[in-house]
């Protein structure tokens, strides 16, 4: 049965907003919060050995070092393509010259908007963008008997690159 919204208002509004819905399902009232956050790119990204190049930083909100797939935002009036070269080459030093659109998936639809567009970047080149937090970026590289080790062994444990990785494994 569809979610009606009786009443709206923005509870929150800084990098992201946080929206408010009061919705009627069937007699039910109930209120939702909402994460109202941009689109992003997500990228699988297989350097000229056949390796996956996966990041580890320090994520604040988790409280410790994350294992992930090269990610980031996408910027006002660019297309999610550019957005995923610009991002390579601020995060990795890596600027793909073939770029695959794989699939578009919810980071969390229970109560985010954001909608993650998942790229294959390949043919990488060295071709370093400064970005203010790249430093703080490790580049790991594996082959995919290890990527799927380090899901299956808990040390990938971000779930946008748990489904990236998986998602790309299960096409090849």
């Amino acid at each position: 049965m569809p979610e009606k919204i009786i009443s709206s208002r923005t509870a929150f509004s800084g990098h992201f907003r946080v929206r408010q819905d009061t919705i009627r399902t069937g007699a039910r009232i109930s209120t939702r919060d909402i994460v109202e956050y941009p689109s992003a790119v997500a990228m699988i990204a297989v350097d000229n050995n056949d390796k996956i190049i996966l990041e580890r930083q320090y994520r604040h909100a988790a409280g410790r070092d994350l294992l992930e797939i090269p990610a980031g935002g996408i910027d006002p009036g660019e297309t999610p393509e550019a957005a995923a070269c610009r991002e390579m080459q601020e995060e990795t030093g890596y600027r793909p010259r073939r770029v695959e659109k794989l699939t578009n998936f919810y980071s969390a639809p229970g109560y985010s908007t954001e909608l993650l567009h998942l790229f294959l970047v390949k043919d990488l080149v060295e071709d370093r963008l400064t970005a203010e937090d790249s430093e703080e970026i490790t580049l790991v590289t594996v082959s995919q008997e290890e990527a799927l080790k380090l899901i299956a062994g808990g040390q990938i444990i971000d779930g946008k690159s748990i489904a990236g990785l998986l998602f790309y494994f299960n096409l090849r």
